[in-house]
């Protein structure tokens, strides 16, 4: 059940097998949800953090006028409010862009594991910085990246974070993520985001379709995006 998070975390520092033994006693329950649900809403208290096991989900934000700006996309193997552990309730909702599968860690467990194995919390707490390095890189598509380089900026990242967990390689990966979805993660109109897929595909980079994202020339990629992968932190190193 933990096989893709436990990738994840591997991919940065040593996990021992003690580590998810005790992760797995944690789990309360899973739950499977539909698409387009809210599993974790915003400034609603939380007593568990919601591991995503199967499917796409992603934060997000929204104006009084229905306007919404998605602030990452998770993945299996990602936590997706592990921060809610220390902050107790999120400033964002968070929701399924598929059907998923979760499961829940109650946090009372989780600061007993951490406390009873110090170099798993630094881990954990790597984690979190993780996410804040991921969120300082789309700030910079959404301010200063053109189009196509924000939506090439986002296949990059996710071909990469997919690949870690095995669900992507330099071929492609599924990328189930509709036009709006897209648009609402990179700040473009569906419009925009319509002809901005167009030249990428012309332009023989990359490929949207059925649900899937095909890589035609990953190098192309990565320069149309200024793509680095070091803000993603891949070196296996003691946390």
């Amino acid at each position: 059940m933990l096989e893709r998070h436990i990738l994840k975390l591997q991919a940065r520092a040593p996990v021992l097998a003690e580590y998810e033994q005790a992760l797995g006693e944690l789990i309360s329950e899973t739950r499977d949800y539909a698409a387009d649900q809210i599993v974790v809403p915003a400034y609603v208290e939380q007593v568990h953090s919601t591991l995503l096991l199967e499917g796409f989900m992603c934060r997000y934000k929204d104006l009084a006028d229905g306007r919404r700006q998605i602030t990452q996309v998770h993945v299996p193997g990602d936590f997706v409010d592990l921060h809610s552990f220390t902050l107790k309730y999120l400033d964002q909702d968070v929701m399924t862009l598929t059907p998923v599968k979760v499961a829940l860690f109650p946090h009372e467990g989780l600061r007993q594991v951490t406390e009873r194995y110090p170099a798993l919390a630094r881990i954990y707490w790597f984690n979190t910085n993780l996410d804040a390095a991921i969120h300082r890189e789309w700030e910079l598509s959404l301010g200063r990246r053109k189009a196509r380089a924000r939506i090439a900026m986002l296949l990059s990242e996710l071909q990469v974070r997919l690949g870690i967990v095995g669900l992507g390689d330099d071929a492609g990966f599924d990328f189930p993520l509709t036009q709006v979805e897209i648009g609402e993660c990179t700040g473009l109109t569906n419009v925009h985001v319509n002809r901005t897929v167009r030249e990428l595909r012309e332009a023989g980079v990359a490929e949207l379709r059925r649900g899937r994202a095909d890589i035609l020339d990953k190098a192309a990629l990565w320069r149309e995006a200024e793509f680095d992968p070091r803000y993603l932190y891949l070196q296996k190193r003691e946390r």
